[in-house]
């Protein structure tokens, strides 16, 4: 039987679409439409002919909701006498030096947080009852209020949700009902900042993100799935309830599809390059892809399951300007898809597109396959009145351009390697995004990094990985066990409940969760630390064991984080975490026979591109005329319609026989 699945990704300039018909993939691009995303997105679908198909999308509405303060007037109902932990938080800072520093405000104004006669204590027993003529009260407010989105957050409601669901009961009978959110269903653990932002957070994005899944699914259909910042797809009514589970949606996507090319390819060891229009998500992969629950985006801690990406202002849309001091700056400011690099020809704010446009390294004729003409001429005009501005030529501008983006690039790629305790030399690096693979030689070779694995269509890989992701839930409950309280016994009834929870939700979804993988992880710490390692649950112990087991599991990964590891020192079992997974088809690539290496049949013709020794002559190819086995040297460019890959002088390519260019330096 014939099936359909579309990937879609809304990014800051471009929105992509991979469709995969039985196993096939074809793909699609279009300018984004950012005052309302789902216009690109139904624009899209029917350029690209796709009909009666399942859709997966990774969605940037919630993040960038949250990052330009544009989400819902937002209210917060805790304990009374806690209503300031929004802006108390953690009294850390963020830049220790900066004496200036101004914090983000919350997301919930102080006239809109209200403290409820209630408590619970540690152990989930209720000290102080909440009353029903407090509840009342509270709606009243809450309709006076005129809010858009209501949190609720009150201690120890992990351990109690009574109090939780008696107000969020209350709310939802209001006349004009808002957005509610309430911690012990969005976040069931300890840390009473974190699980607060988390849940506000999820609130405030929550009635935008609402209204956006509601249009996409009236167009597209209610066979939609959202992709999650974890790397898994869920349902848009759960992702329209817990909008906070999709903040780093469209990266994640990147992540997954740039694993599975990885590991298809022979390297799973990767550190992953996703330069789009507005931004650079880099992440590590040991083999795995790697998540984390401490996460803080635009100064807000999110503290769901999330991939550890790392995010940096350095895409091809980032503008560049010479700062009071006279120095050379470039982003994190980004011209955006509207309106876009001055070469679009509606901007006048220069990037580093228009940088590569000037040293010949993107072809104007080229560009998205010929669909959108570059204006090279506006492109020197603007390059020629900055490189006035730091006395230096036209191609000397564009180089220093080049190099500082490169630069930001390069810390960012150190902070998710070197500062984490890997070795970069030990990873291949897989550059994707419509701009990663026009900087990849010289970023790699900065970093010593030995090898560039270039995916077949780069530029669309993000909307791939959305396409092939597993259908993914998360579940998490906070235990403090330590000592002999670490027994199987009560591990094993603490997830035999968040299973049963699990499975009762996912049947009113209409998934089939007999099909659905259980994994179980552990969050540990040594006792009175302030922050855990995520394992793996040990399931194949003896019972005596168990302890053990545990504890030499965080030593390991204690010491491959931190570089050190106290065997003496006891353990603690913070949080249970249980994923459940139902795999998705692949696409089953056939590998191509390699054939011979010259690649003359694939030449377009040759163009002076501008390196740092230099302009130099040098060949183009076609990406779709390229064949395995197929060899090119460097300096050369491979053009296609989602992107264009600079092969630097000095390297060398060749095709695999997935259609993958894998690039290294050449010997001398």
């Amino acid at each position: 039987m014939s099936r359909t699945v579309v990937g879609i990704d809304v990014g800051g300039t471009f929105t992509d679409i991979a469709i995969l018909e039985d196993g096939r993939l074809r793909v699609h691009k279009l300018p984004s439409t950012p005052d309302d995303p789902s216009r690109g997105v139904q624009q899209g679908v029917v350029e690209a002919a796709v009909t009666g198909a399942e859709f997966v999308h990774g969605s940037t509405v919630a993040t960038n909701a949250l990052l330009e303060g544009k989400g819902g007037r937002t209210a917060l109902v805790t304990t009374k006498g806690f209503e300031d932990v929004l802006e108390i938080g953690r009294q850390n800072r963020a830049e220790l030096y900066n004496l200036n520093l101004e914090r983000p405000p919350p997301l919930a104004p102080r006239e809109l947080r209200f403290g409820l006669p209630e408590r619970v204590d540690y152990t989930g027993a209720i000290l102080e009852d909440l009353t029903p003529q407090a509840v009342e009260a509270l709606a009243s407010l809450v309709q006076q209020a005129n809010v858009d989105g209501v949190a609720v957050s009150f201690l120890f409601s992990f351990l109690n949700p009574l109090h939780e669901e008696m107000v969020r009961s209350a709310l939802e009978k209001l006349p004009r009902r808002p957005f509610i959110s309430i911690s012990s269903r969005v976040l069931p653990e300890f840390r009473e900042y974190e699980r607060t932002s988390t849940v506000v957070v999820n609130s405030y994005v929550g009635p935008l993100m609402a209204r956006y899944l509601g249009r996409l699914e009236q167009s597209l259909g209610h066979g939609l799935r959202i992709m999650q910042s974890s790397g898994g797809s869920i349902t848009a009514r759960l992702a329209a309830e817990q909008p906070v589970r999709t903040i780093l949606s469209g990266p994640a996507g990147g992540v997954v599809g740039a694993f599975y090319t990885g590991v298809q390819a022979g390297y799973p060891d990767l550190i992953t390059l996703d330069m789009g229009g507005t931004s650079t998500d880099v992440s590590l992969c040991p083999g795995r892809i790697k998540e984390t629950t401490a996460a803080t985006l635009g100064g807000y801690p999110i503290s769901v399951p999330m991939i550890e990406i790392h995010t940096v202002g350095a895409g091809g849309g980032s503008i560049a300007r010479v700062d009071a001091g006279g120095a050379l700056v470039v982003g994190p400011q980004s011209a955006g898809a509207d309106p876009g690099p001055a070469c679009y020809g509606k901007g006048d704010q220069l990037t580093v597109t228009d940088a590569n446009l000037v040293l010949g390294r993107l072809r104007q004729e080229h560009f998205l396959g010929g669909r959108l003409m570059l204006d090279r001429g506006r492109s020197m005009e603007l390059m020629a009145r900055l490189a006035g501005q730091i006395g230096a030529s036209v191609e000397q501008a564009a180089l220093g351009i080049i190099r500082v983006v490169n630069s930001n690039m390069e810390r960012a790629v150190r902070a998710i390697s070197l500062e984490r305790g890997y070795d970069p030399r030990r990873f291949t690096l897989l550059p994707f995004g419509g701009a990663g693979p026009m900087h990849c030689c010289e970023l790699a070779q900065d970093l010593g990094i030995p090898r560039v694995l270039v995916p077949t269509h780069p530029g669309i890989l993000s909307a791939l990985g959305v396409a092939i992701a597993d259908v993914v839930k998360d579940y998490s409950r906070t235990v403090m066990l330590r000592g002999d309280d670490i027994q199987r016994s009560r591990l094993e009834e603490e997830y035999h409940g968040m299973e049963g929870q699990a499975q009762a939700e996912l049947r009113q979804e209409g998934l089939p969760v007999e099909r659905m993988t259980p994994r179980r992880f552990l969050d540990v710490r040594y006792q009175g630390q302030s922050f855990e390692l995520t394992i793996d649950y040990p399931a194949s112990t003896r019972r005596a064991d168990l302890g053990r087991a545990i504890s030499a599991s965080f030593y390991k990964a204690h010491l491959q984080r931190f570089g050190y590891a106290d065997r003496a020192q006891p353990v603690e079992v913070v949080n249970l975490r249980l994923k459940l997974e139902l795999a998705v088809d692949k696409p089953s690539l056939a590998p191509e026979h390699v054939g011979p290496a010259d690649p003359s049949t694939a030449r377009l013709g040759q163009a002076q591109v501008v390196f740092a020794s230099g302009p130099l002559a040098t060949p183009l190819y076609g990406r779709d005329k390229l064949h395995a086995g197929n060899r090119i040297a460097g300096p050369a460019l491979v053009l296609q319609m989602d992107s264009t890959t600079v092969v630097a002088p000095g390297w060398g390519a060749v095709v695999d026989p997935y259609g993958n260019l894998v690039m290294e330096q050449v010997s001398e």
